[in-house]
C-alpha cells in the first residue's frame, strides 16, 4: 500500500508540479503526518522532491525528473485503455490520435501487464447512446471541438426550440451525454447549453478568450442538468399505483423523478399504493408521462390532471373503438 501510495504521489507531482502536503493527503486519504514521511522516504531513495516555503508553496519535483510507465499496477494499465473511447474520439476527429496514444502506451507498459491491456480492449466495449436511440454525428462538433481547444470564439447559426439565431460564443466544453453532443459556451458573461446537433454552421474566428476562473466542466454540466429537470418537473402529481404500477414507475422514470418520487408505504384494499410524483409544466406534458403507466395508475390530483387525463383516455376510446367498427 506504501509503495502505490509514494507512486502515486510521484504522478501526481509530476502531473501538476507543486502540491502542497494537505493536497497529497487529501488526494491519497491519509494523513498530512504520513504524507510527511513519504516525502522524506522518497527523497532519502534519490528522488529529486523539494519543498518550496511560503503561502505558495508546496512540493515539486526537480525539473526534467519523469515517473516511468512501468509504476503502473494491473488494475491501473488496464484503466488507461478503458478511457479509450473510439466513438467519440472518431466524432471529434482524434480516433488516429488516440490509437498512436494507445500504441505508444502498449510498447511502453511492462511484458507483464501489455496482456491484461490487451484482454480490457477485447472484452470491454461502451455503446454511450440509450436504448433504442441513435448516437447524433453533427456536422459542425469537429470545427467545435478545435476551437474548444485552440481557446477561440466561434460564431455559430442555431435552431433552438423557437426561433434560429446567431451567437458569438467562447466555447468552454464539449459534452456527450445519451448520445448527444453539448456545448457549454459563454454568450455576454454568461455560460449557456447548445446542442452541437442543432448549431446550423459554425464559423471559427481568430480571436482569443479568457476562460471564467474557477470553472469545471463536469461541476457546470452536472448543475445545468440538474436545473434542466427541475425546470421540467416542476409540479407534484398524487398517484395512486398497483403493484405493477409501483415497478412501472421506478422502471419509466427518469433518475431526477425516481430520486424524489414519494411513495407512502400504506396499503389501500385492493394493493395499491399512494405516490407523489414529480411531473411537468402543464396538465398535457405531465398527463403523457403518466399515461405510459396505463391502466395501473389513477390520478388523484391536482384536479385540472385528473381532468386532462380523463378527457385524454376518453379521446383514445373513442378513436379506436371507431377504427374496430370501420
Amino acid at each position: 500500500m506504501r509503495a502505490s501510495r509514494m507512486l502515486s504521489i510521484l504522478t501526481t507531482l509530476q502531473a501538476r508540479g507543486r502540491v502542497t502536503a494537505p493536497a497529497l493527503a487529501e488526494a491519497c486519504e491519509v494523513s498530512v503526518r504520513t504524507i510527511y514521511r513519504d516525502i522524506d522516504a522518497l527523497a532519502t531513495s534519490g528522488v529529486p522532491v523539494y519543498a518550496d516555503r511560503g503561502a505558495e508553496g508546496g512540493y515539486r519535483l526537480l525539473d526534467g525528473y519523469r515517473v516511468r510507465l512501468n509504476g503502473l499496477s494491473q488494475s491501473e494499465a488496464g484503466a488507461l485503455f478503458l478511457a479509450g473511447l473510439p466513438g467519440p474520439a472518431a466524432a471529434l476527429g482524434l480516433d488516429a490520435a488516440m490509437i498512436a496514444a494507445q500504441n505508444k502506451l502498449m510498447a511502453a507498459l511492462p511484458e507483464t501487464l501489455r496482456e491484461d491491456a490487451g484482454r480490457m480492449q477485447e472484452r470491454f466495449h461502451l455503446d454511450a447512446p440509450g436504448w433504442f436511440g441513435e448516437a447524433e454525428d453533427p456536422k459542425r462538433l469537429r470545427a467545435i471541438a478545435r476551437a474548444v481547444l485552440r481557446g477561440t470564439q466561434i460564431r455559430i447559426r442555431y435552431q433552438s426550440w423557437r426561433a434560429e439565431k446567431q451567437r458569438r460564443v467562447a466555447p468552454l466544453g464539449l459534452v456527450l451525454k445519451g448520445g448527444s453532443w453539448y456545448l457549454a459556451g459563454q454568450v455576454d458573461g454568461s455560460v449557456r447549453t447548445y446542442r452541437v446537433a442543432r448549431v446550423l454552421d459554425c464559423t471559427a474566428l481568430d480571436d482569443r478568450f479568457d476562460r471564467p476562473a474557477g470553472f469545471d466542466l463536469a461541476a457546470y454540466w452536472q448543475a445545468a442538468t440538474l436545473r434542466l429537470e427541475a425546470e421540467m418537473h416542476p409540479n407534484v402529481a398524487m398517484v395512486r399505483l398497483s403493484p405493477f404500477g409501483v415497478k412501472l414507475l421506478d422502471a419509466l422514470s427518469q433518475p431526477y423523478v425516481k430520486a424524489r418520487t414519494q411513495l407512502e408505504e400504506t396499503v389501500d384494499a385492493d394493493g395499491w399504493r399512494i405516490a407523489r410524483v414529480p411531473v411537468g409544466k402543464t396538465s398535457w406534458h405531465a398527463a403523457a408521462e403518466l399515461l405510459r403507466l396505463g391502466p395501473e395508475a389513477e390520478v388523484l390530483e391536482p384536479a385540472d390532471l385528473r381532468e386532462k387525463m380523463a378527457e385524454m383516455t376518453q379521446a383514445m376510446a373513442v378513436r379506436y373503438r371507431a377504427v374496430r367498427k370501420a
